[in-house]
């Protein structure tokens, strides 16, 4: 007996909107009684976090309970769980015996549709799911489905779902796989499973038209004065009265104490040294377009300018550029919280000699930094988009750090003066990562209808209407966000929607609702969608162009590997 899981025509990584085709692929070497065959979908965030000796009280649904420091703390959400029956046909009638499957290759195919937001959040649809669904038969043949009513423990988001993520061992990880349950009735047999992982990005949201707006970190970079020129000053030996080593003695044999007279042309006094030029001072600044918005494996859009700020006659060059994402995963299991912090390296260049300021230059020029230095070096494929989901979250930051030098980078060997460097940061401390997988046009047209139409924030995005201004110092870089308000515009009407029924309240579990005549189900369902997944729904997956394959993402280590958090596979989950 095998099981195998063959999929049509797989991408690099599946997004939403996407179909999932496949088949199964059960070879049999003997007869075999077989209840049912069933495929999931299925997403899982996980995180796991251990109990800190200073608090050992932490709870649930803010109910304390005793946990001893140093255990572990799970928690498991079902951001996608989907269902289906392909042996037999669900709409078959239950047999009232197992089916039996001659030796040989069987195929069943399946097909799934990834949906856009997470389905943990509906609190109506996890409240239905649970228990053993029943295929008939004298032995009371079934098969076991997610307790739904656990993740009503937890505390819910309803957001776009998240990108698969690895990269910390026993603490999180967000997966995507498909599982096959073969049933097999019989007391003394177990049921066989395959499971398959696979690699998904979500598409990014709309995003908000190009303005000439731009987001900024900025700070002085004033160098310090140089010492006077030791040269300046005559090089003599000097008695400790300060006058001439060696005095004049007369023939009578007294030695003569007043210092002799100065040669004419000459001064009296010390020599002074020469006035040490005026130290130069630039204003570097980077710039991001509005909002700062950076993209999967592409360049960063990213603008460098000097300005000099004082009449200082000297060269100041561009020595040292390092571009750094950094990433801070929030990790959150019940009551506990931990942050982790990623670094990349966008790009590193040492040993540069680019001229930023000129001495003849006036006061306030600007001299912008070739982008060439950084428009081949695009994020690593590693980046994964920002996201929120219930448990974790991941947002950015980026830091440019630059190093100037006064003078030139590399002086002669017989040059006297060695060049001043200066090395400081600018800090972005607000960065949004995009998957660069664009939404259907038809989807975004969809979500600005339903935004004039409804007051309410649409699932998966977020609404800002503030206005950024922050300002900058010499101390600190900042980053600063001016927003000028859209002037509104009315939005089309909207198509005529269908007339739904209206929603009915979930039955409770010891006065189950009375079926009617010809009825094989309850008369409820999952709650209706909102206007935007129902659109989703007639929707595919985002469209590239001809010849064109999706970008890479190595956002997991190996969506086929164990899992690190297996000794929490109770909490929130299922078995079967």
């Amino acid at each position: 007996m095998s099981i195998r899981i063959v999929l049509d025509h797989p991408p690099e990584f599946y997004t939403n909107l996407d179909f999932i085709k496949g088949s199964v692929l059960l070879n049999l070497s003997r007869h075999e009684h077989i209840g049912a065959i069933i495929v999931k979908l299925e997403g899982e965030s996980r995180t796991a976090l251990g109990v800190p000796s200073e608090n050992p009280g932490i709870g649930i649904g803010g109910r304390e309970r005793p946990a001893p420091s140093g255990d572990t703390l799970h928690e498991n959400h079902k951001i996608l769980y989907k269902v289906g029956q392909v042996f037999p046909d669900e709409n078959a009638r239950p047999a009232a015996s197992p089916y039996i499957l001659n030796p040989g290759q069987h195929r069943f195919p399946f097909q799934f549709k990834f949906p856009f937001n997470n389905a943990c959040g509906n609190v109506e649809a996890m409240a239905r799911i649970g228990g053993v669904v029943s295929t008939g038969g004298p032995f009371g043949i079934g098969f076991r489905v997610m307790d739904g009513t656990k993740q009503l423990m937890y505390s819910h988001v309803t957001k776009t779902l998240p990108p698969s993520f690895t990269g910390f061992p026993g603490e999180a990880e967000i997966r995507y796989y498909l599982k096959v349950t073969v049933q097999r009735p019989g007391i003394f047999k177990e049921n066989w499973r395959y499971q398959m992982g696979l690699k998904f990005l979500p598409i990014e949201p709309p995003r908000p038209p190009k303005t000439n707006q731009e987001a900024y970190a900025r700070r002085p970079f004033t160098f310090h004065p140089r010492s006077p020129d030791p040269a300046a000053y005559q090089k003599k030996r000097s008695s400790i009265f300060g006058w001439p080593a060696g005095p004049s003695t007369p023939a009578n044999g007294s030695p003569n104490l007043q210092p002799p007279a100065p040669a004419p042309g000459l001064s009296s006094g010390p020599p002074s040294p020469t006035a040490p030029p005026d130290p130069p001072s630039i204003e570097m600044s980077a710039r991001l377009p509005h909002p700062a918005i950076l993209t999967c494996n592409k360049p960063i859009p990213l603008r460098l300018i000097a300005k000099k700020l004082v009449p200082a006659h000297a060269e100041v060059y561009l020595i040292a550029l390092q571009i750094d994402l950094i990433g801070t995963t929030t990790v959150r299991c019940q009551n506990l919280i931990n942050k982790e912090i990623s670094r990349w390296v966008v790009m590193a260049r040492h040993g540069l000699s680019i001229l930023l300021s000129k001495p003849e230059d006036p006061v306030g020029t600007e001299f912008l930094v070739p982008d060439t230095l950084w428009s081949g070096s695009p994020l690593p494929n590693t980046v994964m988009p920002s996201f929120v989901t219930c448990n974790l979250s991941r947002d950015y930051q980026l830091e440019v750090k630059l190093g100037l030098a006064w003078g030139k980078p590399s002086p002669p060997p017989h040059a006297s003066e060695i060049p001043q460097e200066l090395h400081l940061p600018l800090h972005f401390s607000t960065i949004q990562v995009y998957s660069g997988l664009a939404p259907p046009p038809a989807l975004v047209e969809a979500i600005r209808q339903g935004r004039g139409r409804t007051s309410h924030p649409t699932p998966g995005t977020t609404t800002t209407t503030t206005t950024t201004t922050t300002t900058t110092t010499a101390a600190a870089a900042t980053a600063t966000a001016t927003v000028q308000p859209h002037s509104p515009q009315q939005p089309p009407e909207l198509p005529p929607r269908p007339a739904q029924p209206p929603q009915q309240q979930p039955a409770d579990a010891l006065y189950p609702p009375q079926l009617g005549p010809g009825q094989v189900s309850p008369p409820y369902d999952d709650a209706p969608p909102t206007y935007e997944e129902a659109m989703a729904e007639e929707m595919t997956g985002p469209m590239f162009p001809p010849g064109a394959a999706r970008p890479a993402y190595s956002g997991v280590t190996d969506e086929n590997g164990p899992s690190s958090l297996d000794a929490g596979r109770g909490s929130g989950g299922e078995k079967g």
